[in-house]
């Protein structure tokens, strides 16, 4: 069995790059398959999502390459259209593949998707935004899979009833070769969900935002590309708690303030220091706190950053209060820092 030994009690020092976003690679890969011509997306991490999910390209078809964090695809030829069981339910960014398949072959298999078990994470609001683009969608429990036709789609008006990252990148990865006009409105605001739209249009896509409403017109074809994956906004947020939590002092080279925002000024308000320098952003110690926190959809507190936060609370001074909206079961780790000598209580505050 591996296993990592961890000895602490020093103070962390350096400069560190952040990987690119696993939450932008594996979009960017699913879109990919939208043109004939060669993409080229660099940044890329190591990760077992993106991975796995390069593979199940491989399996439709699709040529592709991953050397040193740059992966070249190429998706002139794609000779199937049902996703492998398996590998499919193991990784969540499986299930956007929905759009593009539908898009060059008119039919997709795919199974329900995998990922953390973190809370309810439904995908019935991408499936209805597709049959309102004129999609046909059945889930058939026999099988565990999705079985999607379409002759085209079509450009509609299509409104979330909440915040969904994966809903709004599946739609407008869908509506791009649509035709017609595509009007999503109460849509994700995610800095990843901005990256996607940077890339589509750095291969043709017609894509405007007006806040929460995203209009894509439908354009014919898209062209091929080279672009960099976002720096990873989790992994900036990491780097920071690590130098904190061991009174250190870390440079994150290619961090940028704007996408970090919140947390940024949470941070200041439990005592911690940064600061901005050339290329990146500066964390170190500072006489820490208790802060009051609530997770949130962009702009707010990420639920993502909630578990590192709560490690760096066990290090201020007072009562802090961390209250999770998105997910359900994003406490689970509490337990094992209990049993680490930390002081935590769970309750609902309804």
């Amino acid at each position: 069995m591996e296993k990592l030994v961890v000895t602490g009690g020093k103070k962390l020092h350096g400069r560190i790059a952040a990987s690119g976003s696993k939450n932008v690679a594996t979009k960017f890969l699913v879109a990919s398959l939208l043109t004939a011509e060669e993409v080229i997306i660099e940044n890329v991490p190591r990760i077992t999502d993106f991975e796995v999910l390069l593979e199940i390209v491989k399996d439709l078809g699709v040529h592709a390459t991953f050397k040193d964090h740059t992966v070249t695809v190429r998706a002139d030829r794609i000779t199937d259209y049902e996703i492998p069981f398996e590998a499919g339910a193991q990784i969540r960014p499986s299930s956007m593949l929905i759009a593009p398949l539908l898009v060059r072959m008119g039919r997709v298999l795919i199974p329900n998707p995998g990922g953390c078990r973190i809370g309810a994470r439904p995908i019935e609001r991408s499936i209805e935004g597709l049959e309102k683009m004129g999609a046909s969608v059945r889930y058939v429990s026999e099988d565990g899979y999705f079985h999607a036709q379409a002759n085209g789609l079509k450009g509609t008006k299509y409104r979330f009833e909440k915040n969904t990252h994966t809903g709004t990148e599946t739609l407008i990865i869908a509506a791009v070769l649509a035709k017609g006009r595509t009007i999503l409105e109460n849509a994700a605001e995610e800095p990843e969900v901005d990256n996607l739209i940077d890339f589509l249009k750095s291969m043709g896509a017609q894509i405007e935002r007006r806040g929460r409403t995203i209009i894509i017109d439908g354009v014919r074809k898209l062209k091929g590309t080279r672009f960099k994956v976002m720096p990873d906004r989790n992994e900036v947020v990491t780097f920071a708690i690590a130098a904190y939590i061991t009174k250190g002092d870390i440079t994150v080279a290619n961090a940028e303030k704007k996408d970090i925002a919140v947390f940024l000024e949470k941070v200041s308000l439990a005592g911690g220091k940064w600061e901005e320098v050339d290329k990146g952003i500066r964390f170190w110690e500072g006489d820490l706190r208790a802060t009051e926190v609530e997770t949130s959809f962009h702009p707010g507190f990420m639920t993502d950053w909630q578990g590192p936060w709560t490690v760096l609370m066990t290090q201020a001074q007072g009562i802090s209060t961390i209250h999770e909206t998105v997910y359900e079961n994003r406490f689970t780790y509490v337990e094992e820092l209990k049993k680490m000598g930390a002081h935590i209580e769970l309750f609902n505050p309804k």
